[in-house]
């Protein structure tokens, strides 16, 4: 893989930065998050509930997945991270850095998300204990009146982090009260321009749909070139049928250019060995280049 090495990494951290860039997408330059965080962000509504094992309530459940399964990173909270990781040494992390709940409505309030620690922190965290921390994480809202708070905080995360040779990830949302679809495939590719300014390896965002609610390839290639050499990564969204998932993640890579996916709720919202499987299938499209049909054939 020819590596594009962001010049505000560490002259003394490339050989890190590219291992991690490496061993987090095998090599493919395609990344496959596990996402981890919606403990905070949808509190327990993913874990607990209908058609949700009850296993999912506890967070080593995720643990448990990402230990067993193929993953590029599993993005979750510090916190988590501290509390489990030692009995899970083999995951390869990505510390997601803020979190907020979801209790108060967009349009009563537009949302702000503090960064809870610092780059430093984790820095001085892998050390100490050993884990294998791939990267930080960091989400932030387009379109309201902290955006200036969060981007400013945003590119000093990025910079911290490829100085230290880690990767930076990005979550971008337009939210707000004066966003009306979050889905719009133009204003998504503003939130992937806004990533490849503020210097991220890869964004995190919503996908594109048409005017009737579906998936668009084209309007997924406007987005993932104007991220240029940031990647764009797709969110997961809503537990949908396996085939399904899998045949539009397919189609995101390879129609519309996005250079892996942030899948959660689609993961863990299964009984462990189903959700491993699952895991394998979707890293086998992201970043081993399978085809669906490929895919498929590890859920059985």
């Amino acid at each position: 893989m020819k590596y594009n090495i962001p010049a505000d990494v560490d002259k003394n951290r490339v050989s890190q930065y590219k291992k991690n860039l490496k061993e987090a997408t095998n090599g493919t330059n395609h990344l496959m998050l596990f996402a981890g965080d919606q403990k905070v962000e949808h509190l327990n509504n993913d874990f607990y509930g209908k058609d949700i094992p009850l296993e999912d309530n506890s967070p080593e459940h995720m643990f448990k997945i990402a230990s067993s399964a193929k993953i590029g990173v599993f993005a979750t909270q510090f916190g988590l991270i501290s509390r489990y990781g030692r009995d899970y040494k083999n995951v390869p992390y990505l510390v997601k850095l803020n979190s907020k709940t979801n209790l108060i409505p967009y349009d009563k309030q537009d949302p702000y998300s503090q960064s809870w620690i610092s780059v430093g922190d984790v820095v001085n965290f892998a050390k100490e204990s050993g884990l294998d921390i791939k990267g930080v994480g960091y989400t932030l809202y387009l379109g309201g009146e902290h955006e200036h708070s969060m981007l400013s905080e945003a590119a000093k995360i990025v910079h911290e982090a490829h100085k230290n040779g880690l990767l930076a990830v990005l979550w971008i949302y337009p939210k707000g009260k004066f966003v009306k679809d979050e889905h719009d495939g133009h204003l998504i590719a503003g939130a992937a321009g806004v990533g490849a300014a503020l210097g991220a390896d890869f964004v995190k965002l919503k996908v594109p749909y048409d005017k009737e609610g579906k998936f668009d390839s084209k309007l997924l290639r406007e987005a993932t070139m104007a991220a240029g050499r940031t990647g764009m990564l797709c969110e997961g969204g809503a537990k949908i049928d396996e085939k399904v998932f899998l045949t539009e993640l397919y189609a995101q890579i390879h129609k519309g250019g996005s250079r892996g996916n942030g899948t959660g709720r689609n993961i863990h919202q299964r009984p462990l060995k189903e959700a491993v499987k699952m895991a394998n299938a979707i890293y086998a499209i992201t970043s081993e280049n399978a085809t669906v049909k490929e895919a498929l054939k590890l859920l059985k």
